[in-house]
């Protein structure tokens, strides 16, 4: 049942998604394979890093000279992530293709240099959906829909259709495609995930699916001893869902000792040499290397069967990651950046921003420091209510070197956010507004330089008697997902020599 290498990418553009399902509804399953797959899946707790061990994993195989693309499963029954408020789920992160997406796919996308779309982000909604919609269509000829084989075909379709795009910005295919399966093992909205990749990976065949297990080792404060049970159990239950971890990642404060490795490789049948610790770092950029040290490369495209068949170098190239590194850790000189929000609870709801911030910091030889302004304490209200916050949220915009204003929903804190942009432009401090942050900024200047007072976005006043930022005429006012224009878009100018065009066009030419 193989074919041919080169007839595999025509035979696989030709034959239907219909054709490829399990053996008990009567029709074989494909073995032919142009694509190898690394599953990152985690245990224990969530929050261990699986988005970093993803995209470190992808840029040491991207050393070793490989094509490599990315796709993150989210369980949960969104669509996508544009609804979801921060403090849930951490930043929406918006692709080139105006797709609203988990934040991995931000960290996937500054690791590898790629460029991904909203299908690269699977989630159970929108599988659910497809399927639906195909049964509503007939394309299921009187069958019941059922969960397995209907949901779970439809996860592997939908990996092996995305896995084949190109993200590096040339007409080829990866080589190889980093998944990671959102949340813990055992969770109860993960199971037809896990389901499906189990049969994914005899889908695929030995030697084209590679299963890292990313675990905690924790260390009981009274005892100071690593604690090897969590892993083994969180293992236990791989196993017992129809997966075997052939690489385990062990996340740990500190570097894990031999013993526990030994241990380890003895209960979960993994050899030591697939055993790699990710103990915590100064920088995520450490992480690609304390991979190379461990030879984890070497692991996986052992698994892959990739390792000495002249195929790909021995030795990832990362000395570019090695000085990025060694330089961040030497930085001195800080330079405070204001951050005025409302999510300024969980860093990770403005991520990429501080990402931003921090590749611009490095550039520059600075070391970052951010400082979290909530923007309702800088109300006059504040000044009643909680006088301590207020006298706190001042003081750290007062000693800021530059503002910014990320973008947000809703009119909570946006009064607090015109007096940081009024306090920015009135002392001559960089401010810099995204979004809504830009809509502060038009509103500010309005308010106080052109003394329209009641100058407003037709967001937060719909009936605002000056409206000097509106609502997008394209834009619904009935829906919330998927609405709002979004992405990487050529903009025309009807006027060439207004201040917008004119400011856009030194970007333009570089």
């Amino acid at each position: 049942f193989s074919e041919p290498p080169k007839k595999a990418a025509a035979a696989r553009a030709s034959q239907p998604a219909s054709a490829v399902t399990d053996r008990r509804f009567g029709k074989l399953p494909r073995v032919y394979v142009d694509m190898k797959y690394v599953l990152v899946t985690g245990g224990v707790v969530s929050g261990l890093g699986k988005g970093v061990t993803a995209s470190s994993i992808g840029v040491l195989l991207k050393a070793c000279g490989l094509r490599v693309t990315s796709i993150k499963i989210d369980p949960y029954l969104n669509t996508d992530a544009g609804t979801m408020s921060p403090f849930e789920h951490g930043e929406v992160f918006v692709l080139d293709d105006g797709g609203e997406v988990d934040l991995d796919l931000g960290n996937y996308e500054r690791f590898l240099d790629i460029k991904l779309t909203r299908d690269n982000n699977i989630t159970t909604g929108k599988i659910y959906q497809a399927v639906i919609n195909k049964e509503r269509k007939g394309d299921y000829l009187g069958k019941t829909v059922q969960v397995v084989p209907h949901i779970t075909d439809e996860i592997q379709d939908w990996i092996e259709r995305v896995a084949m795009n190109p993200v590096d910005g040339t007409d080829k295919p990866a080589d190889v495609c980093v998944i990671e399966l959102g949340g813990t093992i055992g969770d109860i909205e993960s199971m037809p995930f896990i389901e499906a990749l189990g049969q994914f990976s005899y889908r695929v065949g030995p030697g084209n699916f590679c299963l890292v297990h990313v675990s905690l080792v924790p260390v009981l404060t009274v005892v100071g001893e690593q604690k090897t049970k969590p892993t083994q159990h969180s293992v236990r239950g791989l196993r017992g869902l129809g997966l075997m971890p052939d690489i385990l990642a062990c996340r740990s404060t500190q570097p894990l000792e031999e013993n526990v490795k030994l241990k380890l490789s003895q209960f979960c049948q993994v050899p030591v040499s697939n055993i790699v610790n990710l103990h915590d770092v100064t920088n995520i950029w450490h992480i690609p290397l304390l991979l190379r040290d461990q030879r984890a490369h070497e692991a996986i495209l052992k698994v892959l069967g990739l390792w000495c068949v002249g195929k790909v170098p021995q030795e990832p190239k990362l000395s570019e990651w090695t000085e990025r590194a060694s330089r961040f850790d030497k930085l001195k000189s800080p330079v405070r950046i204001a951050m005025v929000g409302k999510y300024t609870g969980i860093s990770d709801s403005y991520l990429s921003i501080l990402k931003a911030l921090l590749h611009a910091s490095v550039a520059l030889d600075r070391k970052l420091v951010v400082d979290w302004v909530p923007s309702c304490d800088l109300e006059d209200s504040a000044a009643v209510e909680t006088p301590d916050a207020y006298e706190k949220a001042w003081g750290l915009l007062k000693g800021a070197n530059g503002v910014l204003v990320p973008g947000g929903f809703g009119d909570r804190g946006v009064q607090g956010k015109i007096l940081a942009a009024k306090h920015a432009r009135e002392n001559n401090v960089p401010y810099l507004g995204i979004c809504l942050g830009m809509q502060i900024a038009v509103i500010e200047y309005a308010r106080s330089v052109m003394k329209l007072r009641d100058a407003n976005s037709t967001e937060f006043d719909p009936a605002a008697k000056t409206p000097c930022v509106i609502f997008m005429p394209e834009g619904s006012k009935t829906h919330m997902g998927a609405t709002m224009r979004l992405g990487s878009r050529r903009t025309f100018f009807q006027v060439n020599n207004c201040k917008s065009a004119k400011l856009c066009m030194p970007m333009l030419t570089m």
